[in-house]
């Protein structure tokens, strides 16, 4: 096993309708089990409280998203991710719980640019006016399972299976390409 980590498509960018930047490493747990116990453990490792159904609590550089009624994504720098999953591991000892490290079987996409909903909306069945900062959406971008997270107006964040990071980059890029005109895609 390799001590060299690299993410998906490192440095990949477009600059088009908006600026598509893969984020690099990021570190990502997912956690599953009932709220009602994942909640006093968590908020001891995180000092983060639960989020409200689709939605992300954030403490500097931790979030925490609701991805359904079972499951949690914990995102925070790569390198603390295995601390913290044995952290939390000891911390749910006894509870039915599952703690897993996935960071290195995500992509992470940041976009950002005032045509950032309209770019979105060409690939996802979303209703993006309704999305708010700090809103979470599990969809699909084309065909491709992907977590759409809200950060601000103008700025949002795709995760993504890495086997399809190539393929989820091509899509972005081509829905911002300059002439492909928003107006043409419901």
């Amino acid at each position: 096993m390799s001590d060299t980590w690299a993410s998906a498509l490192p440095q990949a960018q477009f600059d088009g309708l908006i600026r598509i930047r893969e984020a690099g490493l990021c570190g990502m747990i997912t956690l599953r089990g009932d709220p009602a116990a994942l909640a006093g453990p968590l908020r001891a490792q995180t000092g983060l409280d639960m989020p409200a159904q689709r939605r992300i609590v954030s403490a500097g550089a931790l979030q925490l998203a609701w991805m359904s009624p079972d499951e949690l994504l914990l995102c925070l720098p790569h390198a603390e991710a295995p601390t913290m999953v044995a952290a939390l591991q000891t911390a749910l000892a006894g509870q039915f719980a599952t703690v897993a490290n996935v960071s290195d079987a995500r992509a992470v996409f940041d976009l950002s640019g005032p045509r950032v909903r309209d770019v979105l909306a060409k690939l996802c069945p979303v209703d993006f006016a309704t999305l708010q900062p700090g809103d979470i959406r599990r969809s699909r971008a084309a065909q491709v399972a992907a977590a759409i997270l809200s950060l601000e107006d103008d700025q949002f964040r795709i995760i993504c299976f890495r086997s399809v990071a190539g393929y989820m980059f091509d899509l972005l890029a081509g829905a911002a390409a300059p002439g492909s005109d928003p107006a043409l895609y419901p």
